[in-house]
Order: structure tokens, then sequence, then C-alpha cells
């Protein structure tokens, strides 16, 4: 049997449904349920990583009129649509990955490990799943990535808002920890606010060690990673005395490097 014969038929999707088209269309095929997954925090140098994965009944769609990316919503409403997700949704799943996990495998695989958890939580196993922008490898579904996805596929969305009001949630209880860095306002991404505090109080334990500003912070305060740390080449050379070179510094051809706690030196750059 060849490759072609094993794919399914072409989906057609109607011109005014939306956001909801390309969920429709699989389902019409029988292809459901259609998963969307999505995360939020993946930029932030402070806090967790919060992945979230969504199915959504068929025909819904006039109950989330307002359904989108979750950062183009104002608070009040991405709000108001949690609860009617966690209300409405066939079955949901959110994975909270924290600081220590990022720093260790790094943003990305611990963003693709954490999407997969997600998926793999759901009450129903999907028969498909849409992902925001880049393919999830790994999965136990078919996938397939939709560019600006949160905008242009309804579950997508739903798993977005998900995500991003459960770590807003989180970022705001770690205010009352760590109020010098005012997590309650910029929720750990790098405003100047934060970058002033950062600079004044050097990094916390919910701080992303492996990023370049956390890095730059902790070597002026004289801080070392609390943790085992998989730092990016950026933050290595961002502490180093001198630019690093390639016979200079083993640097992986993923572009990190693996550091214990012990082996960055204030000032300096990873021991080896």
């Amino acid at each position: 049997m060849t490759t072609a014969a094993l794919r399914p038929a072409r989906v057609p999707i109607k011109r005014d449904s939306g956001s909801w088209g390309l969920q429709g269309a699989l389902d019409r095929r029988g292809l459901g349920p259609v998963a969307g997954v999505d995360e939020a925090g993946r930029g932030a140098c402070a806090g967790p990583l919060v992945v979230a994965a969504c199915v959504l009944r068929p025909g819904d769609g006039a109950r989330f009129a307002e359904l989108t990316d979750s950062k183009l919503l104002a608070p009040a409403v991405r709000e108001r649509l949690y609860d009617q997700v966690l209300k409405r949704a066939v079955t949901f799943a959110v994975v909270v990955i924290p600081p220590e996990e990022v720093d260790a495998d790094g943003v990305h695989a611990a963003n693709i490990a954490g999407m997969r958890r997600a998926v793999a939580r759901l009450d129903a196993h999907p028969g498909y799943v849409l992902t925001d922008g880049f393919l999830v490898p790994g999965l136990t579904a078919p996938t397939v990535p939709v560019r600006k996805g949160d905008q242009a596929v309804a579950c997508v969305a739903a798993a977005s808002i998900l995500a991003k009001v459960t770590r807003d949630r989180i970022m705001v209880d770690l205010h009352e920890t760590y109020s010098m860095y005012r997590f309650d306002e910029h929720k750990g991404y790098s405003t100047g606010e934060h970058t002033s505090a950062l600079a004044a109080h050097g990094p916390c334990e919910m701080h992303r060690w492996s990023f370049a500003n956390v890095a730059i912070a902790a070597r002026d305060h004289g801080a070392s990673p609390p943790r085992r740390v998989l730092r990016s080449a950026a933050s290595v050379r961002a502490v180093a005395p001198a630019p690093l070179c390639a016979d200079d510094e083993p640097v992986r051809q993923n572009g990190r490097i693996a550091d214990m706690t012990a082996d960055l030196q204030a000032g300096g750059t990873p021991a080896r």
C-alpha cells in the first residue's frame, strides 16, 4: 500500500465556518474527537510553562462567539471563557511544567513533552490533534500544525485560554511570596519593571536560570543556579568574560550545554 493511500480523504472546509471550520470538517469525516493544544508562558523568564489540551463539542460555536487567542482578550473575558470552557468541553487537561523542568530540559523540549502529556491525559483519545504553529512529534493521533492556530481554530483557542488563565493565577499566587518582582503584574515576562527588579534583587528559584537575562542577573549578584540547568548558548555567552568560539566551548549541535549547579561560576563560563 502506498503512502498516499494511507492519508485521509481531502477534507472540505466551509468558507463561512470561521474558527470552527477545520474541526467541523474533521468531525464530519468521522476523524474526531478533535483536540486543540496550546501553551502559555513559553517566552516568560519566570514561573511555570503551562500546556493545555481541549476537545470542544461539535456545533457549540454559537456559545463561544468571543473565542480567540487568549492574549488578545481582556482578563475579564478570559476568565468568563475559562469557566465556560470548563463547563462545556467534552474533555480537557492542563499540565503545569515547573521552572526546574524548563531549566533541565530547555523550554522547547519541555513544551513538547508537556503537550504530549496533556493529550495523553484527555478522557477521550483524540482522532486528530491541532496545534498552534508547529508539529508535536510523538503523539498517538494524527497532528496538524495550524499557523496562528489560537486565532484560527476554536479548540486551540480554548486550550490557549485554559493555559493562560491557569498560569496567570499561579503567577498572582507567587506574588505573595516574591512580591519584590511584581509577578502579579507582568506574569514573569521580561517587562521593564521585571528587568529592573531582576537587576535590583537577582533571580529567585522561580526564575528560569537557563535564560540569558536571568543568567546575567545571577552573575551580577554572585549567585549560582539552584538546580541543574541546560543552558542556552546565548546565556553562556551572556555571562562569559570574552566571546566564545567553537574551539573554546563544546557547544552541542542543539546549541545547549548541560551544567550542574556548581559548574557556573559568577562572572565566568561553566566549568568543564
